[in-house]
C-alpha cells in the first residue's frame, strides 16, 4: 500500500509539474483508494504545497516578479471573493462553461487558431483577475489559469513558476481550515515526509522532461492538458 501510494504521487507530480498544474487533480481520486475524503483532502493539499514548493525551487529562474504582481496578486486576491460567493451561483453549470471555454481554446491553440495576446499591465491584472476569480468559485483553478497565462506566450519556466507561485499562495488559506476540522490524525503524520519525497522527486523529472521540450512543442504539450482538462470538466457536468 505505501508504495503504491508514494509511486502514485510521484506519477502525480510529474504529470502536473510538466503541465504546470493538476498534481491534486490527478493524485485525489488516487489517494481515496487508500484513505476516507477528509484524510485524502489534506493529505494532497499538503502535497500540493510540497510539490509548488519543489516546482519553485527548481524553476526559481522562471520567477518574473512583474507578472507575479500584475497577474498573481489580483488572481490570489479575487480567488477569496469568488470562493466566498460558492452559495450563490451555480457552480456545476459554471464548471461545464468553463469546461467547453478550455476545451475550444485547448483545441484552437492545437489549430493555431488563437493569436497571441501582448501583456499589458491591464489585461495581465484582468485576466489574473478573472482566473483567480472562476478557481475560487469552482474550486480548481490550473487550467483556466494556464490558459491565460499561454494566450500571453509566456516562456515555459516564467509559466511553470506563476503558476505554483499563486497555487502556494491559494493552498496557505485552505490549509489551516483543514487541520483546524481536525482532517490530519496522528496515524497519517508519518505520510508527510514521504509525500515531500515524492514530491521532490517528481518535480525534479519533470523539470528534466520541460528542459528538453523546445517551447514551441511545449505550447503544444500544454494545449492538449488544457483541453483535456476541459473534457473532464464538461464530461463531469453533463454526468
Amino acid at each position: 500500500m505505501v508504495i503504491e501510494f508514494f509511486l502514485l504521487a510521484v506519477i502525480s507530480e510529474i504529470l502536473g509539474t510538466i503541465a504546470g498544474f493538476g498534481s491534486s487533480t490527478v493524485f485525489l481520486p488516487l489517494a481515496l483508494l487508500f484513505f476516507d475524503f477528509p484524510t485524502a483532502l489534506i493529505l494532497v493539499a499538503i502535497f500540493h504545497i510540497f510539490g509548488n514548493l519543489a516546482r519553485l525551487t527548481f524553476f526559481k529562474s522562471g520567477i518574473d516578479r512583474t507578472i507575479l504582481v500584475q497577474f498573481g496578486l489580483p488572481s490570489v486576491m479575487m480567488t477569496v471573493l469568488g470562493a466566498l460567493l460558492v452559495s450563490y451561483l451555480p457552480q456545476a453549470t459554471l464548471k461545464g462553461l468553463l469546461g467547453i471555454f478550455l476545451l475550444l481554446f485547448g483545441i484552437g491553440n492545437l489549430l493555431k487558431k488563437v493569436p497571441a495576446i501582448t501583456p499589458t499591465i491591464f489585461r495581465l491584472v484582468v485576466s489574473g483577475g478573472v482566473s483567480g476569480f472562476l478557481a475560487g468559485l469552482i474550486g480548481t483553478g490550473g487550467a483556466l489559469r494556464g490558459a491565460a497565462l499561454q494566450a500571453f506566450g509566456i516562456p515555459k519556466t516564467k509559466y511553470i513558476a506563476t503558476a505554483a507561485t499563486i497555487a502556494l499562495a491559494v493552498d496557505a488559506t485552505r490549509i489551516p481550515i483543514y487541520f483546524s476540522e481536525g482532517f490530519l490524525q496522528a496515524q497519517e503524520v508519518w505520510y508527510l515526509p514521504l509525500l515531500l519525497a515524492a514530491a521532490v522527486i517528481g518535480s525534479l523529472i519533470g523539470k528534466k522532461v520541460v528542459d528538453k521540450v523546445p517551447q514551441h512543442r511545449y505550447k503544444v504539450l500544454l494545449s492538449v492538458a488544457i483541453a483535456l482538462a476541459g473534457l473532464l470538466f464538461v464530461v463531469d457536468w453533463l454526468l
